[in-house]
Formats: C-alpha cells, sequence, structure tokens
C-alpha cells in the first residue's frame, strides 16, 4: 500500500481543518446578522405618503437597524399595487378600492379618509339625495377620489359627471351631480358666488386641510352653522363596495360653539395601508410593523402624516387573518406581542448549523481515525516486510541481493521514524518494530558475512 502524503498526517493539518470550520460558521453568522433590503412601492408622488415612507426609512438607516427600505416612487397608487402584484415590490403602499394586490396583507393603515361633504346650514343639503341636480365642489383630487364619488352617488342613484368651461352656470339635470374641481382655498368664495352648492373632500378627518376646509365654510355660513351630509346606510354601502370602510366623524372634531359636527357624522371612506406580499415571513413582516410605530415619533419630526399611521382594527386573530382585507400574520405577531425569539426565528437555521457542525465534527472524527488507523496498517506492513527481509536474506546467496535488502532495511528504518514523530506510538507496536528491524539487520549481516566467506572460498587462488 503507498505511503501517505506527510501533510495529510500532520496535526497542522487538522488544526487547518477546524480553523476552516469556524470561518465557515462565523461567515454564516455575519450573514444572517446583516440588514434585509426590503423594496417599497410608494405613491402617489403628490400625496403625503412618499414623505412618510422616506422619514420611515431614513430613521431605518439612521437607527441602523435590521429592515433597511429601498424605494420605488410612482405616480399611483395603482402602479404601487401592481408593483406588489408582479413582484417588483416587498412592501407598497395601496389604496384597497383602487387596485388590491391578490398577493397582499396588510401591515398597517398609513392614512384613513372620510368623504366629508360640508354645506352652510340655509342650504338644507343633509343626505345623498339632496344632492341631486347640485354642483360639488372638490378641491385637486386624484382619479380614484373621482371613482371613490361616482360609485357611493351610483348607490343612491344618481350620476356624476364633471364641469367643463363651457358648463359654468349651466343648469345640473335631475338625478346628476356635478363635479367642479376647485383650490382649496376658494371654497368659501365658491359656494358664496354660487358656483358650487356644496363642498366635498376625501381627506383625513383630523388632518389640517380638513379643518381649514370646515373654517373656510363656516365663515359664509349664517350664524356658523354647517350641515355634513350623513352616510346612514355605511354598513349597506360597504357590502356592495366592501374595499372601501365606514368612518365615523365623532362630534366635536371641529371645535366651536355649538360644536361642530354636533353629534357623529356617518360616512364611508378609503385607506392608503402598507401592505406586504403575503409571502413575506412572518419574522420581517412584524419586525417592518414594529419599526414602523416604533420610528413614528423620528418620522414626524420630518412629516406629519406619521401622526396618521395606525393598526388596523380587529377583534379576533381569527376575524384579522379572514378579513375581506387581511392581516398579515407577522403584523398581528407584533400587535399581540408574540413576536418570536433569537431561537424561534432562526430555529431551523440553528439546527441546520448544528447539524452540519455535529457532521463535520463526526467528519473530522471518522478522518482522524481513518487515518490512525492507515499509520497502523502501514506500521503492520512495515513490520511485516522486515519479516519478509530476515526470511529472503537467509535464503539468499546473492551478495548484491542481500545488500540491497540491508538498504531497504535502512529505508524502513527511516520511514518508522518519521511515522515516530508525527504521533506517538504505543510501547508494544513500538518494541515490534524495534525487534523486527534489529532482526533484520543482525540476519542480514550474518547473510552478508557467509556470502562474503563463501564467495572467497569459491574465488580461484590468484597466481
Amino acid at each position: 500500500m503507498p505511503a501517505l502524503p506527510d501533510w495529510v498526517l500532520r496535526r497542522e493539518t487538522f488544526a487547518a481543518l477546524i480553523v476552516a470550520a469556524l470561518a465557515a460558521a462565523i461567515g454564516v453568522a455575519l450573514y444572517l446578522s446583516q440588514a434585509t433590503t426590503l423594496t417599497i412601492a410608494v405613491a402617489p408622488r403628490d400625496g403625503t405618503e412618499p414623505a412618510l415612507i422616506k422619514a420611515y426609512a431614513d430613521a431605518l438607516a439612521a437607527g441602523r437597524e435590521n429592515i433597511q427600505l429601498k424605494i420605488l416612487s410612482f405616480d399611483d397608487v395603482r402602479e404601487s399595487a401592481a408593483a406588489l402584484q408582479d413582484g417588483r415590490a416587498d412592501l407598497a403602499v395601496v389604496r384597497p378600492d383602487v387596485l388590491l394586490p391578490t398577493n397582499a396583507l396588510t401591515l398597517a393603515i398609513l392614512r384613513d379618509q372620510a368623504m366629508l361633504i360640508v354645506s352652510p346650514e340655509a342650504s338644507g343639503i343633509t343626505g345623498f339625495p339632496k344632492l341631486a341636480g347640485k354642483r360639488l365642489g372638490i378641491a385637486a383630487h386624484k382619479s380614484a377620489d373621482f371613482w371613490l364619488l361616482k360609485n357611493i352617488l351610483a348607490y343612491y342613484d344618481l350620476a356624476l359627471d364633471t364641469q367643463d368651461a363651457g358648463q359654468a352656470g349651466a343648469p345640473v339635470p335631475a338625478h346628476t351631480v356635478r363635479l367642479v374641481a376647485l383650490d382649496g382655498s376658494e371654497a368659501a368664495a365658491a359656494i358664496r358666488d354660487r358656483r358650487v352648492d356644496v363642498f366635498v373632500s376625501i381627506i383625513a378627518a383630523s388632518a389640517p386641510k380638513a379643518r381649514g376646509l370646515v373654517e373656510a365654510v363656516r365663515g359664509i355660513a349664517r350664524n356658523g352653522k354647517l350641515a355634513f351630509v350623513d352616510v346612514p346606510d355605511s354598513d349597506a354601502v360597504i357590502e356592495r363596495f366592501p374595499r372601501l370602510q365606514a368612518v365615523t366623524v365623532p362630534a366635536g372634531l371641529f371645535g366651536g360653539r355649538p360644536k361642530l359636527p354636533a353629534d357623529d357624522v356617518k360616512t364611508v371612506g378609503a385607506s392608503y395601508r402598507l401592505m406586504a406580499r403575503k409571502s413575506l415571513s412572518r419574522t420581517l413582516a412584524a419586525d417592518v410593523t414594529q419599526h414602523l410605530f416604533e420610528l413614528r415619533t423620528a418620522a414626524a419630526e420630518a412629516t406629519d402624516a406619521a401622526e396618521y399611521v395606525q393598526a388596523p382594527a380587529y377583534e379576533t386573530t381569527v376575524a384579522a387573518t379572514s378579513a375581506r382585507i387581511p392581516i398579515h400574520p407577522g403584523a398581528i405577531d407584533y400587535f399581540e406581542r408574540e413576536q418570536h425569539g433569537v431561537v424561534e426565528r432562526y430555529g431551523d437555521t440553528l439546527y441546520l448549523l448544528a447539524a452540519l457542525a455535529g457532521g463535520l465534527a463526526s467528519a473530522v472524527a471518522w478522518l482522524r481515525q481513518r487515518l490512525a488507523s492507515l499509520r497502523r496498517e502501514r506500521i503492520d506492513e512495515v513490520t511485516d516486510r522486515l519479516l519478509e527481509i530476515t526470511d529472503q536474506a537467509r535464503a539468499s546467496r546473492d551478495p548484491e541481493a542481500i545488500a540491497g535488502l540491508a538498504v531497504e532495511i535502512d529505508k524502513l528504518a527511516i520511514e518508522v521514524v518519521r511515522d515516530m514523530r508525527r504521533r506517538e506510538l504505543d510501547s508494544r507496536t513500538m518494541a515490534a518494530v524495534s525487534i523486527a528491524i534489529d532482526t533484520a539487520r543482525a540476519t542480514v549481516a550474518d547473510c552478508r558475512a557467509a556470502a562474503g566467506e563463501t564467495a572467497e572460498v569459491a574465488a580461484p587462488p590468484v597466481l
């Protein structure tokens, strides 16, 4: 059997294997400790959400959190939802009534919007049926707002059309509501000049712009009394349009004496949500949700929009995961304080690493045992060869052959010495090898002497 290379049997080789295993373990640990970068699709560009998400991303970066965000900007929420739908983003700002991706689950509500319709009390417009034949003023709005209004008016058998330049002052057909786009600052003047009869805004009811609108209209109302259009059938409306939501504007939200509104106003609205692809792990989803709320104060220094972020309402976990717009299980883990610890988060990975480490240790142990066995086998081969040399020397009368055996004995002895330097041999093996070497040398020496004498006798006398 051929001898193994010296480097294979050295202790340094085993040390190198151990160092390589430790380096691999450290590499895996460093990889697991790196921050995870998630791509988030954000829209609309002229909305409040881009500033909110940027403030959130900046706070994550400043805190060197385990989650970092890469922002993709879009003009419309339909585009941001599509980016989540087709896999270009992990997270997205979504308005469900515009487009709800089939692979999306809610993490948080970034902004609740209510359809707020207000006019001077003298107008007598207190319900949707009384909007027929009226001009409805609206501040800068998005296409999604138009479709929300159109759907709600259609529920009450009212059509919605938009005013063009030629329609200014033209009568509004029965069962029709004409939408007139205005600047928000024109609300009071437009109502006073009868360009519009009532004003609508789809906005967070507690937002400063909503308060500004109410104050502007109240400024021209007799005795400051306003009428708010109520949606008493809001539950039925939601059944018809399940991606909208019922909203209650609490009495006294806008202050004043008497308080405004005097009673709770039931209406409908939509929400801008932070949604994640459903395949996002519960751990990552929980971390994103946790950071969103924990960093809200930091984000609020950059934008007031951070103040309106809230958790989606639900009563039970079953209700949350089976809702029409379901909540991500990871977000529920955060809301219910059931986030996983390190072992639970990385249990599978740790188990795999432990299994790999155990396998590596077993492999190293097996390799050591195998090499030790190979070394023992080599010592046994050397011993057997020495015994064979003893027999061959006794049977040979050729001086050159006997000399070759002597050289071979020296080589085998050198091999044994080198092996002894690499490892400690047991005393019985050492004694056996030593006896074999001594016996072989003594036998070869005797045989060489005998062969030399025979050669002298056989040689012819010199004349």
